[in-house]
């Protein structure tokens, strides 16, 4: 009997370590702000190589309600930076989102967070207009708005989508800052965990897989 008992472990031992060796099974990376462009990073954080997490926000959403980090505890999601106004990549990007919320529809641990980059135009009524155009689910996506230095900040402290706009020789929306295409995959721990290009369908897909992973791993 005990040699019965000695062989189970060993075979129960070789199966859990088959499970974590896997081929295409790796946890997905944790980014912290050395992993990311300079550009993105404000300058005290640029040699921050661990522990990153994003910071404590509340703004206001398409509802007209707050909304922030203590309605996502224990929760996976999705952020990105955009304006309503945009004609070019936001269009796109807002396209691929809605094809994420159909991925994940009525999942109660998984949310979707739209930031404006243009505060001063979009209003809680743009910002709904917006959502409804885009068949959003204000109990998944939120369409978020408030100060406009308060939405800047988290996105160069805790999100690194902005870009500083005489990087490019451009301007955005009148600031001094231009957003990336980038969607952002936070869990439930506040880490990073991805980037993706949201004007790439074939990266939008990775990020249903990945996202359907980091459940996998909470």
């Amino acid at each position: 009997m005990r040699v019965f008992i000695v062989a189970l472990i060993a075979i129960a031992g070789i199966v859990i370590a088959y499970q974590f060796t896997k081929p295409g099974e790796k946890p997905l990376k944790i980014y912290n702000p050395v992993d990311v462009e300079p550009e993105m990073v404000d300058e005290d954080l640029k040699r921050k190589g661990f522990g990153h997490k994003i910071q404590e926000f509340s703004f206001t959403d398409q509802t007209g309600q707050a909304y922030g980090s203590k309605d996502l505890k224990g929760k996976i999601y999705v952020a990105e930076y955009f304006f309503t106004t945009c004609g070019t990549i936001c269009p796109i990007m807002n396209a691929e989102m809605q094809r994420v919320q159909e991925a994940f529809v009525g999942n109660e641990s998984f949310k979707i967070l739209s930031f404006t980059v243009d505060p001063e135009t979009d209003s809680v009524e743009q910002m709904r207009n917006y959502a409804e155009a885009h068949s959003a689910d204000p109990k998944q996506w939120h369409f978020l708005t408030g100060k406009k230095e308060d939405l800047y900040q988290l996105a160069r402290r805790s999100f690194f989508v902005l870009k500083p706009a005489e990087a490019q020789n451009q301007g955005d929306v009148g600031s001094d800052f231009i957003h990336t295409n980038y969607f952002v995959l936070i869990d439930t721990q506040k880490r990073i965990r991805g980037y993706y290009d949201g004007t790439n369908t074939k990266e939008v897909d990775k990020l249903i897989e990945d996202i359907e992973k980091l459940m996998e791993e909470e």
